[in-house]
Parts: structure tokens; sequence; C-alpha cells
């Protein structure tokens, strides 16, 4: 049985990173070839140390993630970072490189979607003849996931409330996908409003997106993963498919490794922004599980359909968006309309004396020049001709080498 810890005791984060062809800028759908020049052998998983490294559903994306709990997040951004600096060093030989954010602005998924073949296929193939993924929402979404411990009923009742207050709220601060295709989107958070619909065959796996009023072990089990697995039986007649996986909301439980995973963060530039922005959401979620703000019970009323409401907005707008809910805005001890932006910095004031120092910068650039998505709209003014795109996304490209944010 896994060792349970309890909440913020310690951390796992998950970051996924394309790999895109130096010379047409298209995607690589080469993660085999990297997972096996590092290992010697084609594997999906490798233990690096500190970071493993793995596969995922399409053959161009690859995953880094913390090689089991971390016990801080306060130098997890240079054990990243180190991670991608010996990655792009395999890949230089194959003529490719990683690229941050939650979305490629020129690929066509139709004609550049390949999925994985490896271990796991079968499932990867299954997912693909219920879905169809080779759409956006399928092979073009990269995200950052944060998992937190919970040890017992009580911890994951205070965790699972908390969450779903914070998660309309997290477009605000990470939407990275403002244009596919070479279009703008007209959403600051484009993965987002794919991830609303891409399972739509079977509304059950991502519900509203805002999980359920769940706060027991035994309820989430009858509101949630029950009728998840009645919905998908039709369609898993060999019964490969998981419940904890299948479940798509924007926080998922996971009974069986005591957590809940956070999934809507569009991954940034580089890891010093994904881990400044995982360390700030975690300082909020422990100041509303303390009460600093309210109390359980009313975190416990919001229903999905209300948080739902904000979160939809939030996806167009991001740090733009306006909350004129009044009932929300006093979950966090606020009177009057606020931006996402503004409700975010007035967090930051809270939690900031809390918050490590080495996150307060990158943490401020954000809430002062806006999301990533804001940056790169401001970086391609009203040029949005594939070449200046592409010149735009290798200065991202440049970031994530130097692990530094992008400032148009």
């Amino acid at each position: 049985m896994k060792k349970k810890y309890h909440l913020f005791e310690v951390f796992g984060i998950e970051l996924e990173y394309m790999l895109v062809k130096n010379d047409t800028f298209k995607v690589a759908p080469i993660v085999d070839e990297l997972l096996t020049k590092k290992a010697g052998e084609l594997t999906a998983d490798i233990d690096n140390g500190a970071i493993a490294w793995s596969n995922e559903l399409v053959a161009h994306v690859v995953e880094l993630k913390t090689n089991g709990p971390a016990n801080s997040l306060d130098d997890l951004s240079k054990k990243f970072h180190a991670n991608v600096l010996e990655i792009n060093g395999i890949l230089k030989a194959l003529n490719t490189q990683l690229l941050g954010t939650a979305s490629h602005p020129l690929m066509n998924p139709n004609t550049d979607t390949q999925l994985w073949k490896h271990s796991y296929s079968e499932v990867y193939a299954l997912y693909n003849t219920i879905f169809n993924c080779k759409g956006h929402g399928w092979s073009n979404v990269q995200s950052t996931h944060i998992n937190l411990p919970f040890y017992n009923d009580k911890e994951f009742e205070e965790l699972h409330a908390a969450i779903r207050i914070i998660l309309p709220l997290i477009p605000g601060l990470c939407a990275s996908s403002p244009i596919l295709e070479g279009e703008v989107t007209g959403f600051k958070d484009t993965r987002l409003e794919f991830y609303k619909n891409n399972q739509k065959e079977i509304p059950e796996l991502t519900g509203l997106v805002i999980p359920e009023r769940t706060f027991s072990k035994l309820d989430y089990h009858a509101t949630i993963f029950e009728p998840i697995k009645q919905a998908i039986t039709p369609y898993d007649k060999n019964k490969i498919l998981d419940k904890h996986f299948l479940n798509s909301r924007g926080a998922i439980a996971r009974f069986d490794r005591n957590a809940i995973e956070i999934r809507l963060m569009d991954i940034q530039e580089c890891p010093k922004a994904d881990i400044a922005i995982c360390a700030f959401v975690i300082e909020v979620l422990k100041a509303i599980i303390n009460k600093d703000f309210c109390t359980l019970q009313v975190q416990k009323n919001w229903t999905k359909e209300d948080l739902f409401l904000i979160l939809n907005d939030a996806i167009k707008y991001a740090e733009n968006s306006k909350i004129d809910n009044f009932e929300y805005l006093r979950l966090f001890g606020l009177k009057e309309t606020q931006t996402l932006g503004d409700l975010w910095k007035h967090l930051y004031q809270h939690v900031k004396p809390n918050l490590h120092s080495s996150h307060h910068h990158s943490i401020e650039l954000i809430l002062e020049d806006g999301t990533l998505a804001t940056r790169l709209l401001k970086g391609f003014g009203k040029d949005t001709s594939e070449k200046h795109i592409t010149s735009v996304y290798r200065q991202l490209q440049d970031c994530l080498m130097t692990n530094t944010l992008y400032k148009p």
C-alpha cells in the first residue's frame, strides 16, 4: 500500500512539452526516438533522478514529472530546467527542440497527429475509436498538473472544497493558448475551450469541468465514478479503461494514491513560470483551507453550475474576465466587481509573505504584464503571418532554454 501524506506535506508536478522540428517548425512525432536515445532501448518511462520522463497520448509530446512525491517546490524549477536542457541536447541531433505553451500555433491536427504506438497503445487506440483523438482537444493540448495529497476523508473534504472554489480562476493566471492553425481564436485559453467538449460523446467523463459537490470517498464513487463506469461499459468491452483516468474533470480525485490532481493549467514558456504559478496556487489553497476568507461550509455550498459560469468567461477573457457575482467575491473578502487579474493581485498580497521569494518576480510579471496568452497576442501585434508567428514562438523556445519569462 502506498504511503499516505497529509495536506501539503508533499507535491507532485507534471509538465508536458511539444517536440518541434527546427527547420519546418512542425510537431515532431519522435518521442520514442528521444526515450530510446536516453535509455538505450525503447521504454515509456525513464527515471532520471528527481525528475522522470514519459510518453503521452500523442507521439510529439513528452511529459516531465517529479519522480515520486517532492518535499518542496523551491528548487523544482532548476531541476525541471536541467532536464529540459538535457532533452534539447539529445534532440539537437534529431533537428528538433522542445516548445512550451498549451498549443502549437500552426499544427493541423488532422494531418500532423500521430498517436503513441508502443506500450499502453491499446488504451490510446480505444480512446481514438471513441473520441477521434486527432482534434485539437486531444492532440494539441499541453498542460501543467498539480498533485496534492490528502490523508483521510476529512482532509479530502477540505482539499476538494478549496480546489473547486479556485478552479474558475486558473485561466486568469495560466492561459497560454490564444492561437490555433495560424488564427487568433478569440479565446485566451483555447485549450480549455476544447477541453470542455472533447469528450462530448460520453458527457459523464468531463461533466461541467468543475467537479460535483462530493466530499467523501464513498460519495465520490457514487456521484462520479459509478456514472462514468456505466457510461463507458458499452465502449470498453475488454475492461481496459481505469475510472481514475476516465474522469476528466478539471480536478480529479486519485483515491489509488490519495491525491487530487488539478488539470486546468495551460503550461507556460518555462519551468520557472510554471513552478511559481503552482507555488502561488498552493499558497492560496492553504489560505482557503485555513479559513482565512470563509468557512468550509460556505465553500461546500457552491454548485458546479455557478462555478462553471465564472470559469467559462475566464476561458475567453483570462485575466480580463469580469466577476460580478458578489457572493463569489465575498469568498475572498471582496465587495465589488473585479477582474480575474485584480482578484489574483488581491490573493497575491495575502499570501506573498508565505510564498518563497524565488517565485515573487515571476508572479509579479504575470500579474503586471498579463497571462502568457496576453503577452503572446501583444507579441503578434497585427501580424499573424505564419512567418511572424513562428518567430514569436522561437522566442518562447529561447525562454525555455534560458528558463526566463517571455516579455514581448
